[in-house]
């Protein structure tokens, strides 16, 4: 085999494995960029076709393909389902490999972006990729497109998300998954994922979003969601704004799509409180479903999984019954989806506010994260901890969110595309709230703490990469506030 990593063969083969350690493999890859990352320069189009004012790698599936082509095609030993949308397709992705494992299948979930570390992005049952088989199968990655560059093949190394969905597709190949449950990245059309051929494709609520790469209209992002879909294929759906329904209708009716409507695991109108359980029929028999996950938006996201599951039954022959579905549902974990956490009392001994962690990033996530709050039946003061893109339609998401706030801490999160805090600044003072910047998100939240009474809310939201790093602190001050509280019953 080829040297392509370009080590010098008297390096011992110990040291030679050492540096396709774990660490060196995350490093390598987060090294080969953000497709989304803008910098300014030459214009290149968006996926659309559209011109855009900065630079970034073009979206090509044909590289994808021959990258999958020289691995053996890993993405055609197991069959998949592919699920698009704005909002909602990581939370329906997880609850329809809940239902699967609940049915006793081996299924495997890929979704992005991550929380807190990259292996989260590839499960296998709810247990992530090991980091030892993440670097072997990076490593193998890394070497095909380095080889496939270097013959001239490929014009440039796969990106991070091409790099990372290979990946994927090899880990599901070796480990024999029965389904694997894809979420997509970016549109649909040529997203990485979308070199597979799924028996089914499940498309969530569609608003506007990445308009720099899917274009400003709804009809234009709806078409490039849609390119999921298949000739002869299957799309599950929910009505949702007549515009995008049009479109998915037309593009239905061009490729001879059926389509499945999943109202029919809506629960009644009278059962849509936030929590409570409801009666769905399933597969001839009434179950209850009970969602994990906090709002009742995510009725609409367990409605297209439950209907997913079902259609891979009916038509696809996978064992499931009525029962499955609602243990799959009740058993889901999708955190950072209006997560909460109690911390009890701070370091002064003074109780501390409940926190709440939302990933909402952009408008419709806002009027959603909004509605919930609305709901919510907390009454006290409630101080908002807020991040976002710089990409991301904050101004008018500040409009949304911002004034059922007592007071707004603004803070950059940790990503080369971040919005910067005197811009934040700038629209909070036009919605008239009262605001503070931070320097940091762990600043902001003990700031927001600090000025909220025990009595009150502080909620996280605007972006992934405001949740995660934020989720990490919290999860550890929870653990704190768990083990004080045990040294206190068992005093020695």
């Amino acid at each position: 085999m080829k040297n392509y990593w370009n080590f010098p063969t008297s390096i011992p083969l110990s040291l030679r494995i050492e540096t396709m350690s774990y660490t060196a493999a995350v490093e390598r890859l987060y090294a080969l960029g953000q497709e989304l990352t803008l910098a300014s320069g030459g214009a290149v189009g968006t996926i659309s076709g559209k011109d855009s004012p900065h630079t970034r790698r073009k979206f090509n599936l044909d590289q994808m393909r021959l990258l999958a082509a020289a691995l053996g095609h890993p993405e055609r030993a197991f069959p998949s389902v592919l699920i698009a949308g704005t909002n909602g397709k990581g939370s329906t992705a997880a609850m329809l490999s809940s239902i699967l494992r609940a049915a006793g299948h081996r299924v495997g979930l890929y979704t992005s972006p991550h929380l807190s570390r990259v292996n989260e992005r590839i499960q296998i049952n709810g247990v992530e990729i090991s980091d030892d088989d993440f670097a072997r199968l990076y490593f193998r990655v890394d070497e095909v497109g380095s080889a496939l560059v270097t013959a001239g093949r490929l014009p440039h190394p796969p990106s991070f998300f091409e790099a990372i969905t290979t990946l994927a597709f090899l880990y599901f190949s070796e480990q024999q998954v029965e389904l694997a449950v894809l979420e997509v990245g970016l549109g649909g059309r040529l997203d990485a994922t979308n070199i597979v051929e799924p028996l089914l494709s499940v498309i969530t609520d569609i608003s506007i979003d990445h308009t720099e790469w899917l274009g400003p209209t709804l009809t234009e992002i709806t078409r490039e969601k849609a390119g999921i879909l298949r000739r002869h294929g299957v799309l599950v759906a929910l009505s949702q704004h007549p515009e995008a329904n049009q479109v998915l209708g037309e593009v239905a009716m061009e490729l001879g799509v059926t389509g499945i409507n999943a109202a029919e695991y809506l629960p009644p109108h009278n059962a849509r409180a936030w929590g409570a359980a409801y009666p769905v029929n399933v597969l001839g028999e009434t179950v209850e479903l009970a969602p994990p996950l906090a709002g009742t938006h995510q009725h609409r996201n367990v409605a297209l999984a439950v209907a997913a599951a079902v259609e891979l039954c009916n038509r696809h022959g996978y064992k499931l019954s009525a029962e499955a579905v609602a243990t799959g549902v009740r058993a889901t974990r999708w955190p950072a989806r209006l997560e909460r956490f109690s911390l009890g009392t701070g370091q002064a001994g003074a109780l501390l506010p409940e926190v709440l962690l939302d990933v909402a990033h952009n408008p419709a996530g806002a009027w959603t994260l909004r509605s919930a709050l609305n709901a919510d039946p907390k009454s006290g003061p409630r101080t908002l901890v807020f991040g976002c893109m710089q990409d991301k339609a904050y101004a008018e998401m500040a409009q949304i969110l911002f004034p059922i706030f007592d007071h707004v801490v603004v803070t950059p999160v940790d990503s080369p595309r971040t919005s910067h805090a005197e811009d934040l600044l700038a629209v909070t003072e036009a919605v008239g709230v009262p605001a503070t910047a931070a320097d940091t998100a762990l600043d902001a939240l003990r700031l927001a703490l600090k000025r909220t009474p025990p009595e009150g809310q502080v909620v996280c939201a605007g972006s992934i990469y405001l949740a995660g790093p934020l989720r990490v602190w919290l999860q550890e001050q929870m653990q704190e506030a768990l083990q004080a509280r045990q040294a206190g019953s068992n005093p020695r």
